[in-house]
């Protein structure tokens, strides 16, 4: 369940209307990084949790308080826009290239769609993707994720906050930075009691499998660029942080594979072919996959 209160987690005021900036503060609201991911981010790691107790708890808190935010953002939009497009607004744009210039900068889709308010969309006005969310059911994995993108929305929060003069704008981003830099805190701080509460290494994937992976490669790293710089690094040599590995910088590794040739193509694909790799193997695009298309590769010439 769900409760909503009509007060907004902190105020969303400003000066005066901007519809270039509300455009630019969208991204904030739909993009890769904003609220809006954030949120349905959070919901779902804690939905699909299967730990009761105190990590899915933290988990609800942080996505429940995060919906506050995509509605403190959207007020602020609404804010913006207010006045614009009026009436007199686009006559003195049409009088003047210099405010037509500014106004050319708002997005026409948050006056002809959501009608002066705020969209589910990026500053580009592309609109919000649910593939944007990691809700994964590892709570290592989700974790790490989430400082991620905690770090990117602080990113993109301190460049519109240096973008704006409004200080009723710069006021509510002071505290949307604020908040930004607990969470990045909560969930490093997660991350440590899942190792010191033992969940860790039962149940995560990066510690899964050790004994199936080639261990030998789990150690080496590869020069691969024309700077040379990453050998000073404190990864070149010594433990790794998971306490089972050393590094190993090699600075001229050689190719494991074989050559990077397709098989040949089957003839029905038109591809351009010389031949020099014989008849292709295998059904064709389209064919039987399973127990009769089998039979028909074995017999077939």
């Amino acid at each position: 369940m769900f409760r909503h209160t009509d007060h907004l987690q902190f105020d969303a005021k400003p000066e005066k209307p901007d519809p270039v900036y509300a455009h630019k503060l969208q991204e904030l609201i739909g993009g890769a990084f904003g609220e809006m991911t954030v949120t349905m981010q959070y919901l779902f790691q804690g939905w699909n949790c299967r730990v009761s107790g105190k990590y899915k708890d933290l988990i609800m808190d942080v996505a429940t308080e995060e919906i506050g935010h995509v509605e403190m953002l959207a007020t602020m939009v609404a804010r913006l826009l207010e006045g614009a497009p009026a009436t007199a607004t686009s006559k003195a744009a049409m009088a003047d290239p210099v405010v037509g210039a500014v106004l050319g900068g708002m997005d026409p889709q948050q006056a002809i769609v959501s009608g002066g308010g705020a969209l589910p969309a990026d500053s580009n006005g592309y609109p919000w993707n649910g593939r944007y969310i990691i809700a994964s059911g590892n709570l290592l994995a989700d974790f790490r994720a989430n400082v991620a993108a905690e770090a990117q929305g602080r990113l993109q929060t301190a460049r519109l906050y240096n973008m704006t003069d409004d200080p009723g704008v710069k006021d509510m981003l002071r505290f949307n930075l604020a908040r930004d830099t607990l969470h990045q805190n909560l969930w490093l701080k997660a991350i440590e009691e899942l190792h010191s509460d033992g969940l860790e290494p039962s149940t995560v994937c990066p510690n899964a499998l050790q004994d199936e992976e080639y261990a030998e490669h789990a150690s080496t790293i590869w020069h691969l660029s024309d700077g040379t710089a990453a050998a000073e690094g404190g990864w070149a040599s010594g433990p790794q942080p998971d306490g089972q590995h050393e590094f190993t910088y090699v600075m001229d590794p050689m190719p494991l594979g074989n050559g990077t040739m397709p098989p040949a193509p089957d003839p029905k694909l038109y591809d351009t072919y010389d031949g020099g790799m014989g008849k292709a193997k295998g059904p064709a695009l389209g064919t039987e996959t399973g127990p009769i298309g089998k039979l028909k590769d074995k017999f077939t010439p």
